[in-house]
């Protein structure tokens, strides 16, 4: 989907996965009404009615009032009348984890992803949060595949379209925990232009306005940056071969630390 030239009002929180307890708290606080609608998107879930549930109990176990789930898969469309009303509801939208490709799949070229989009872009404290699966999907490029060694041979990853409400920007999920450097830096030489946001679990970012991504969480964010990449040699190998570049930059970040999507600079070095 095309991107607006201006930046988006609203924000967007993406979590690594694992426990989200206090990335549901940090949402209900971010919203300051209880009664502020909740809108659960549990499609990537394989039990996506039980997920969604759970998320629901939990969401009001911290006081939230207003939260519902609609049921999106190969038998509910995303267009149903009455589910695009209460995404014009929403105050907050939450994609659950699972598996990214379905996210995209039933919501690509949807009345639903257009509405998402355009209140992502003009609506000052609209909100769309995702965990795992949820976060990856955010970007216009979203990592969909590569493990190990293999990740650093040609073909050994894959990235697909995600959700467009990010651009020039990749993010991946269980970061630290499953080893996966060598994927996203390998994404980085077919997305060049892109910025790559490794999220540890437990371990997140707040975009507000499209324009500084803030650091929550007990881990550790890492951020590589191929701006000034060269030595790229993805255009000359075969499959299979190893992938070379050199003179990525990379940070660490921690709570608190903030880094500015547009001049790729961290705002406060602790």
């Amino acid at each position: 989907m095309p991107q607006s030239s201006a930046s988006p009002l609203g924000t967007l929180v993406a979590l690594g996965g694992g426990d989200d307890d206090a990335l549901l708290a940090l949402l209900v606080d971010m919203l300051a009404d209880p009664e502020a609608s909740i809108l659960i998107l549990a499609m990537a879930a394989s039990d996506a009615t039980a997920t969604a549930h759970n998320y629901a109990k939990a969401l009001r176990e911290l006081g939230a009032t207003n939260v519902c789930h609609v049921k999106i898969d190969e038998r509910h469309s995303a267009d149903k009348p009455a589910y695009l009303r209460r995404l014009k509801e929403a105050r907050l939208v939450f994609f659950t984890g699972g598996d990214q490709e379905m996210i995209t799949e039933f919501l690509r070229d949807t009345e639903f992803l257009r509405e998402l989009t355009h209140r992502y872009h003009t609506q000052d404290g609209f909100i769309v949060a995702g965990t795992s699966a949820g976060a990856s999907v955010m970007p216009e490029h979203m990592l969909v595949s590569g493990y190990g060694w293999r990740a650093l041979r040609k073909g050994g990853i894959r990235t697909d379209h995600g959700l467009g409400l990010l651009s020039n920007v990749l993010i991946d999920q269980h970061f630290v925990e499953r080893g996966r450097f060598g994927r996203l830096a390998h994404a980085m030489l077919t997305h060049s232009m892109c910025l790559g946001l490794g999220l540890a679990e437990e371990t997140g970012i707040i975009i507000r306005h499209g324009q500084e991504a803030e650091v929550f969480g007990d881990g550790v964010v890492m951020v590589v940056d191929g701006k000034h990449m060269h030595g790229n040699n993805l255009g000359r190998i075969g499959r299979g071969e190893p992938v070379a570049a050199q003179d990525f930059r990379v940070h660490l970040l921690v709570s608190g630390q903030r880094l500015n999507l547009k001049t790729r600079q961290v705002v406060n070095q602790e």
